[in-house]
């Protein structure tokens, strides 16, 4: 990735990947595709290549990110999809051309119609509407950090998984716990809290 850029933060599931591409919302924001440029580099590393992308078309897409952000977590929390979310996700998902094909190896991948965000940004909504009206096998969920409350596609057996992503916010939860734990404790070493188990 370049310097200077954060890290793409990517899961198996493309719409709340592609939310992904903001995280800490309710922190200090950490925006991933602050530039045209990210926004291909990101669609290149999900299978969904596009030649270029203007500053418009990348206002697009931040504008369909942020409306399957809102839709998913009203979807999370059984709330009402909020009605403009659900327009723009409509809208971006009939405005593309893009179509599934099949490989060799047995797997689904997407052919744009153009190699166009716009197109991209169809397939993504596409797969929003799958997750939001309850197609796939799975759940939304929020992230449990309070600073991020993301909402992500739990697959995992229980449906009990709390962090959007382990790596980052479900480490940094169990560092807050374990650092808390270690000043409840006086610092001493081998307190109870530093053997509690972590949530998958």
């Amino acid at each position: 990735m370049p310097d200077g850029f954060p890290d793409f933060r990517l899961g198996s599931v493309l719409a709340t990947s592609f939310t992904g591409t903001l995280s800490e919302r309710h922190g200090t924001a950490v925006e991933r595709i602050p530039t045209p440029q990210r926004l291909v580099d990101w669609l290149a590393v999900s299978g969904l290549a596009a030649e270029s992308c203007t500053p418009a078309q990348l206002d697009l897409a931040r504008e369909l990110r942020e409306s399957i952000h809102a839709a998913a977590t009203a979807a999370a929390i059984q709330d009402a999809l909020p009605a403009a979310a659900v327009q723009v996700i409509n809208d971006r998902s009939v405005q593309g051309r893009a179509a599934a094909v099949l490989t060799a190896e047995g797997e689904r991948r997407w052919q744009l119609g153009s190699a166009s965000v716009e197109d991209a940004l169809s397939v993504i909504a596409a797969d929003a509407i799958s997750i939001i009206a309850g197609e796939r096998d799975g759940r939304l969920a929020l992230c449990a950090s309070p600073t991020c409350q993301a909402a992500f596609f739990d697959t995992s057996q229980s449906r009990t998984r709390r962090w959007c992503d382990m790596n980052t916010c479900g480490n940094r939860q169990k560092k807050a716990r374990y650092l808390a734990n270690q000043r409840a404790s006086g610092g001493r070493a081998g307190s109870s809290g530093d053997r509690s188990p972590s949530p998958r």
